[in-house]
């Protein structure tokens, strides 16, 4: 894929692609018009004979008598076209101009299109979706013979009278997928590369390149902390625990602190309680939450906001050793509530509760939001669509779902009731990390994780265990992860600024 794509606001007069916009009703638009009367009906003609349906995503490409290449890209029905859908059309729309080999495109939007979608929406989603779409993991690859040799692009976006919003709106969205992009490499880095330390050095590096703060918390340190959590998940690896805290503080005085948690488990085994064959694999994606937490932070030197944001990524590797943590051992946290360990496998919840009580304790934030790919229920309750949040926070609630709804990157709220919490009640301690029973499983998670945080403090916990990757290709994304979670924290932070 293209190693850099810029963005430009205005048409270009020697562009290698011209892409035009259509609908499933397959009616060129007046601009679209005029260019087909001037290369001898090219584009009408490929509409009558059927090449050109208008499916949302679907690219027909043809080619003048003149050497001029065009691109259909279709966007679906028109009243129910939306950013998100521009969002997904673009991402394979960067696919094809890769096997184009185009080092110049130019997307003309009608003004029509702007009738039901917001001009600075459309346009970031366009931007979202050229980026997203032109990822591509393949460092340990050897390169293929056929690999077209286009290795820049510039993508010229304008609409009549709407220029310089829609081309800003425009590099705004490509900015945001290559801060998701920096997390979605991380995340598909194999664990024998990703280590913590080597998630350590990503930190400083991002700190150091981007004028953050960063500090690596471990050894002695997290033991004077007693970052219990992190300590006895990591034990057994030979790559040591850690917890990273990059902090972003603008100038002048700020009047408070936004803290964002995302679990960093390098690679899971599932500890003693070892996961089967098939369970193990994908396992280095259990550091996504922490992967977003850095991309989002990326952005957030990016955005500048007004107030304090730092991320904390609680780093460890689930491993198998004669050290490792043990079912039936029982661990004191330094707020005073005791866990008793019922399965190694249900591990990020001991380590984010580490983050949340320093997190909170260290920061005073004036709201938490944490991510993880906490529990396999919550892919069996909501699949890969959504991933499942809990906040009783109204609105810090509202805020997330704003977000959600800027970035595509969907949340569904569950819910979080007493009854849940009298699930973890233990034996043997105050709680158990997994009640015995599988019912409401990605609710346990949160019920557990409410144990470790003041009530007072507005407090999300998001479980992207069914969106941080896929397991087949889904425009704009490919095979692999995500990036879940970046989009939407920079969305989160950008409105509250």
């Amino acid at each position: 894929m293209y190693q850099s794509i810029r963005i430009a606001a205005q048409p270009t007069p020697h562009p290698d692609v011209i892409v035009c916009l259509i609908f499933d009703d397959k009616t060129l638009h007046h601009c679209d018009q005029d260019l087909d009367a001037r290369h001898h009906r090219i584009l009408s003609s490929a509409i009558k004979r059927g090449d050109v349906k208008g499916e949302n995503g679907e690219i027909t490409v043809v080619q003048s008598m003149d050497g001029s290449v065009f691109a259909l890209l279709g966007l679906g029905k028109r009243n129910e076209f939306s950013a998100d859908r521009s969002r997904s059309a673009a991402g394979r729309l960067a696919k094809s101009l890769h096997k184009l080999e185009a080092k110049v495109a130019q997307i003309s939007v009608p003004k029509e299109t702007l009738a039901t979608v917001d001009v600075s929406a459309l346009g970031c989603a366009i931007g979202e979706g050229i980026g997203l779409g032109n990822f591509k993991f393949d460092e340990h690859k050897r390169p293929p013979k056929d690999e077209p040799a286009a290795t820049e692009l510039a993508v010229h976006v304008f609409c009549a009278g709407e220029d310089a919003k829609i081309g800003a709106a425009c590099v705004r969205g490509l900015e945001l997928a290559e801060s998701a992009n920096f997390a979605r490499r991380l995340a598909a880095t194999p664990p024998n590369v990703a280590t913590t330390e080597f998630i350590a050095k990503k930190a400083q590096e991002l700190a150091r390149d981007s004028g953050l703060k960063c500090k690596i918390i471990d050894g002695s340190a997290a033991e004077k902390l007693k970052l219990v959590g992190i300590e006895n998940v990591g034990k057994a690896s030979i790559h040591k625990p850690c917890l990273i805290e990059l902090s972003y503080t603008p100038r002048g005085k700020s009047p408070f602190t936004l803290l964002l948690i995302g679990k960093t488990i390098c690679f899971d085994t599932g500890g003693l309680s070892i996961k089967p064959r098939e369970g193990m694999r994908g396992m280095k994606y259990d550091k996504c939450g922490g992967m977003a937490v850095l991309g989002a932070m990326r952005e957030v030197a990016r955005i500048k906001p007004n107030f304090r944001v730092v991320g904390l990524l609680p780093t460890a590797e689930n491993s198998i050793a004669h050290n490792a943590l043990r079912v039936d051992d029982i661990l004191h946290y330094p707020n005073g509530v005791s866990v008793e360990v019922t399965n190694t496998d249900a591990e990020g919840r001991l380590v984010l509760a580490d983050a949340l009580i320093y997190g909170v304790k260290e920061h005073k934030p004036a709201a938490v939001v944490d991510l993880a790919t906490l529990t396999g229920g919550v892919v069996v309750g909501l699949g890969r669509t959504y991933a499942g949040y809990f906040c009783s926070d109204d609105k810090l609630r509202a805020r997330l779902e704003n977000a959600s709804e800027a970035s595509g990157e969907r949340i569904w709220r569950l819910p979080m009731h007493e009854d849940y919490k009298e699930l973890m009640k233990a034996k043997h301690a105050d709680i158990w990390n997994s009640a015995p029973m599988r019912e409401a499983h990605p609710i346990q998670g949160a019920a557990f994780l409410s144990n470790f945080i003041d009530a007072a403090v507005p407090w999300a916990h998001i479980d992207i265990a069914g969106t941080a990757d896929l397991e087949r290709d889904k425009a704009p994304f490919v095979a692999g992860p995500t990036g879940f979670g970046v989009r939407l924290l920079a969305n989160l932070v950008a409105q509250w600024k």
